[in-house]
């Protein structure tokens, strides 16, 4: 009876057989469970669409498929497969040193069973077990070895964390972008995260230098929130002065009046400056503390007296005053304003927003800052040649906090 071999090429010697040469065969057929046992070789992936198929070599030892580790190397050009016949049924340790940013698949030479693949960017270990469980469609199952714990100082090379997954973004469960993660060179201020007892919540804390702040800068037209309330973060702000609230000056003053349009309508309450002389208006406004005392910027809401279409030049200057502080100062510098006339009598006018006014004195928080609005008529550009009824004025300020506390 003539011998059979496994598989893996190990020669099976029936009774009686081989006389003479038993010992140089049983010497290879070690040799070759060695190798199976815990034996390493590489293995060139071809270049080609053609798979790289492994093959026993029956009764010799040296055969790939009968390593216990197999490195497979090569520079590839595309996705390339592995194969290794359909009766194999052992575990492998496979390391891709494959070139180039292919896949390599590892699979039986035919049928549909489960394959394993290393992906375009993995060149690392995986083991796998070769089932023959199907004599046409057999699997290959891959090894896992569930939670490792690490202990002491330890160093993870190529190796790709799951849950979470951190690099330029953390990734949930799902695979989804979680957080991006976006580094700045010479880095020296960073958050910190702390969690809390019972009865207390967690903390978000800039961390670095002496003085950080925190920057939240939600996209587009998006707010901050808590919950689902807009969170007031700090920055442009507006303060309404009806002509109401505002005074003409004691030399030049613009005429307060009240304008009915149409009984039961809106009247107008409206400061009216003069066409052929240039005309002065007061308010004051205690500031908020959290202004930035920086520059401000206005609009002024008017309304034309005649039907004139000309332009209408405004300006307004600003100075402000600390507790005991004379106010028998000057004004800062005015900034000007111009608007046409838009014909129509009693229908508002809104003028573009002004450039920077600096407010002059030393405006700090608290003080009280009056302010004095004009109507150049003086100005051989001020060609509007009727009264120009002011509603009122709107200023811009810039805060640099989100409350006054």
């Amino acid at each position: 009876m003539a011998s059979t071999y496994t598989a893996l090429g190990v020669e099976l010697m029936a009774t009686g057989e081989n006389a003479g040469t038993w010992g140089t065969k049983t010497n290879t057929n070690l040799n070759i469970i060695e190798q199976i046992s815990g034996g390493f070789t590489t293995q060139a992936v071809t270049d080609s669409g053609t798979p790289t198929a492994l093959t026993v070599s029956d009764g010799s030892a040296g055969a790939t498929m009968s390593h216990r580790m197999i490195e497979l190397t090569g520079s590839i050009s595309g996705n390339r497969v592995v194969t290794i016949p359909l009766d194999a049924q052992t575990f492998y340790f496979l390391r891709n040193s494959t070139s180039g940013a292919y896949t390599v698949q590892f699979k039986y030479a035919s049928g549909s069973g489960d394959t394993f693949t290393f992906s375009a960017t993995d060149k690392g270990d995986q083991v796998v077990f070769a089932t023959a469980n199907d004599g046409t469609n057999p699997d290959i199952y891959t090894l896992g070895f569930g939670d490792v714990t690490l202990t002491g100082t330890e160093t993870l090379t190529n190796k790709t964390l799951t849950a979470p997954k951190i690099g330029t973004s953390i990734l949930d469960t799902n695979g989804n972008e979680l957080a991006l993660l976006t580094a700045t060179g010479s880095a020296v201020n960073e958050f910190t995260l702390a969690n809390a007892a019972s009865g207390a919540g967690p903390t978000l804390s800039s961390t670095g230098e002496t003085n950080v702040d925190i920057n939240i800068n939600p996209k587009g037209t998006g707010t901050l929130k808590s919950g689902t309330a807009a969170v007031k973060i700090a920055g442009k702000e507006t303060i309404w002065v009806p002509s109401g609230a505002m005074y003409g000056a004691e030399t030049n003053g613009a005429d307060a009046k009240q304008i009915e349009t149409t009984a039961t309508r809106p009247d107008m309450k409206v400061l009216d400056f003069d066409a052929g002389t240039a005309e002065y208006a007061q308010f004051s406004v205690a500031m908020p503390k959290s202004w930035n005392e920086g520059t401000i910027t206005y609009q002024v809401y008017w309304t034309p007296g005649s039907t004139n279409t000309g332009n209408c030049i405004f300006g307004l200057q600003a100075v402000a005053c600390a507790d005991n502080d004379t106010i028998d100062v000057a004004y800062g510098t005015q900034i000007e304003v111009t608007d046409a006339g838009i014909g129509t009598v009693e229908d508002q006018q809104i003028t573009s927003e002004s450039s920077a006014m600096t407010v002059a004195g030393s405006p700090a928080a608290g003080e009280l800052t009056y302010f004095q609005l004009l109507r150049d008529a003086a100005d051989g550009s001020d060609t509007f040649s009727a009264d120009a009824r002011v509603l009122g004025v709107k200023l811009f300020y810039t805060t640099d906090a989100a409350n006054d506390a």
